[in-house]
């Protein structure tokens, strides 16, 4: 009995403990209700669910984050403020029972569009663009573990190597400026590479070096060919692209390697960057017998930091991939003067990539205003106008995003018709165009010449010349000229690096004011140098490529060309010589050279080699035989006859014969 007494106490004290570790139990998973009444389980939803959605659905909703953003700012106020805790003053005091804020997630926008202009040569100039915002921050020293639409591998180069900017390309052709007009975005024969380095980053050299080699992995490219004898250090060709005003170039560095081959290998990694792949959306055209089969074939890469919003409190990192492809009538063999989605391609379209909020093609009508040149079709009432490179453009607009743009057939393959077989369209010529070309004979010296064209007719601009020669072509700096329209152009700032033999090329930066309407012409002569032989390329006598010159410009928007002053408009439109930019920024690239340089006949080893080995076998091995053998006289044999009588004489016990 006194047993049962002492353990109904404890039972009861232990039924009391349950009921108060339940009561708080239930208080813990109480939710908490938001401002407008509704209640939420678990706060992380309030800021995950609902930009996750709309990036999922692909509808653009600029204004849902911010009410989300100002939904969790009062959910935090109701969790830290105690008027709003909860009834139980265990439950509150309770440490475990306090719920910390989770952390906000990074926001991802991507689109995609497709420009396709008919050009005067009867080519089409198809250019992709796919641009992923991502809304984080590598440059704070923050590690970003999770990723969605930006590619996992770039964000790890950028966060690893302290990068600010990268901008590459691999182009296999040369741009036809005076046939195809200017490019949207301009790039030079083979590879480039420039980046941008952050101010934190102490051996830049060391760092390069290794950004060079991880990048060789990731594209499949003989970047890691890149060294101290191609790479130079611009002081005003190039700036950045993003946010920041960086002044100190000892953070960029500069390289080409004019004799790249861009092929399939180099294609693929590129568009698995993507984030839907080349599986749906407009990265479904991008068939390699076809994109190789062209005149002209380009892709890059361009990543940067970017602003919000115009105050540029919060920023994020853009990633652009182009492609810029030409295909050629004659080379296609088609012999219609008719294009289609399906003859560039080999394919047509059935929807837009799923995780782009932007998903749209256009189809350059500014030649074609009634139709009279081609005919397009499925036709689309969606016009779009825009000033670009200085030109007022009228586009017909494809959204991918609708499904009515499919039609019945749930396919998309665009046609586009020439009714007329004139040539003679006016092709409005470029305000800025470049050539470039060695001259000189023999192989001991030579001059490089660069032509530069200004063809507004009334005004002058000036331009950034780079010019990135190797240090086998000894430059005679005292010889640069400059002149335009006969008469020398003194320029305004040059720069100017020397080379050193096997360690580092020269490096020469000008500012040249461009008359109107001339062509000036930059002229240095240079000495060719004598390599060892083990420096020489398997094909020496092809030559070695030297890399193009670049040439930066604002060039006068041609909008603002207007030379008829006597047409009819208001007079106060005199205040305002152009509503829209006066000039717009250019970059040109010229041809990269093919110098030949005295290179020895290497045949003559092998014949070294052989006339040595038979100098040695003839002479050293017959007096090696002459030495070692010995000498025997040898009676002569007998006949046959002889033979067999010795035999018989030898049987019979007889001496022999």
């Amino acid at each position: 009995m006194a047993a049962h007494r002492c353990n109904f106490p404890a039972l009861v004290f232990i039924l009391c403990c349950l009921s108060v570790f339940i009561v708080a139990d239930v208080q813990e998973t109480t939710p908490v209700s938001e401002p407008d009444g509704t209640a939420v389980n678990n706060p992380q939803t309030v800021l995950t669910s609902d930009p996750q959605t709309a990036a999922d659905t692909g509808e653009e909703t600029p204004e849902e984050p911010l009410v989300e953003e100002k939904r969790w700012e009062a959910t935090e106020v109701e969790a830290a403020t105690p008027d709003d805790a909860p009834s139980d003053s265990q439950a509150a005091s309770d440490p475990e029972t306090v719920v910390s804020p989770p952390v906000p997630q990074s926001k991802d926008d991507f689109q995609e569009e497709l420009v396709i202009r008919p050009l005067h040569s009867d080519d089409i100039y198809a250019s992709f663009q796919f641009r992923t915002l991502w809304d984080t921050d590598f440059m704070g020293g923050n590690k970003v573990s999770h990723y969605r639409l930006f590619p996992k591998s770039l964000g790890q180069v950028i966060s690893k190597f302290s990068v600010r900017e990268l901008h590459i390309s691999f182009t296999q052709g040369y741009w036809r400026t005076m046939q195809w007009g200017q490019p949207f975005l301009p790039s030079p024969p083979g590879a480039e590479l420039w980046v941008w380095f952050q101010d934190t980053v102490t051996d830049v050299d060391g760092t390069w070096k290794e950004l060079t080699n991880v990048l060789s992995g990731i594209f499949c490219a003989s970047l890691n060919f890149i060294d101290s004898t191609n790479t130079v250090q611009p002081s005003a060709s190039f700036k950045p692209l993003g946010l920041g005003n960086v002044t100190d170039h000892r953070f960029l560095r500069y390289a080409t390697l004019p004799r790249e081959i861009v092929c399939t290998e180099n294609l693929t990694p590129w568009k698995k960057l993507l984030p839907c792949g080349s599986k749906a959306g407009l990265a479904v055209l991008m068939k390699s017998e076809k994109l190789f089969h062209s005149s002209f074939h380009s892709q890059a890469l361009h990543i940067r930091p970017v602003c919000q919003d115009w105050q540029c409190k919060d920023t994020s990192w853009e990633l652009r991939q182009t492609l810029n492809v030409v295909f050629d009538l004659h080379t296609s063999g088609q012999g219609k003067r008719e294009w289609s989605l399906f003859k560039m391609f080999s394919r047509t379209l059935t929807e837009a990539c799923p995780l782009a909020s932007s998903s749209k093609i256009y189809i350059d009508v500014t030649d074609n205003p009634q139709g009279e040149q081609f005919e397009l079709s499925p036709a689309t009432p969606l016009l779009s106008q825009a000033v670009v490179l200085g030109d007022r453009r009228t586009y017909s607009v494809y959204d991918l995003t609708q499904q009515a743009t499919f039609g019945s057939t749930r396919s998309l393959n665009m046609l586009l018709r020439w009714k007329s077989n004139d040539e003679n369209s006016d092709m409005l010529r470029p305000l800025l165009h470049s050539e470039r070309y060695v001259a000189g004979y023999g192989l001991q010296t030579g001059e490089i010449h660069t032509l530069m064209y200004n063809h507004h007719p009334y005004r002058a601009f000036p331009v950034l010349l780079l010019d990135t020669v190797p240090w086998y072509l000894r430059l005679y700096i005292h010889t640069l000229t400059v002149t335009s329209k006969g008469k020398d152009n003194k320029p305004s700032y040059i720069h100017y690096q020397p080379s050193k033999d096997r360690v580092r090329p020269h490096l020469l930066e000008m500012l040249v004011q461009l008359p109107p309407n001339s062509v000036t012409e930059v002229t240095v002569q240079f000495e060719r140098a004598l390599l060892k032989w083990t420096e020489y390329t398997p094909d020496p006598n092809h030559g070695f490529y030297v890399g193009s010159s670049v040439i930066s410009a604002l060039v006068p928007s041609v909008v603002a060309m207007n030379i008829n002053d006597t047409q009819e408009r208001p007079l106060f439109s005199s205040f305002f010589p152009c509503k829209e930019e006066s000039s717009y920024f250019v970059r040109v690239y010229t041809e990269p050279l093919l110098v030949n340089l005295p290179t020895p006949d290497f045949s003559m080893p092998y014949n070294v080699i052989c006339l040595t080995c038979t100098v040695v076998a003839v002479g050293y091995g017959s007096l090696y035989n002459l030495l070692t053998r010995t000498f025997q006289v040898e009676e002569p044999s007998p006949g046959l006859a002889k033979r067999i009588a010795n035999i018989i004489r030898k049987m019979r016990g007889v001496p022999l014969l």
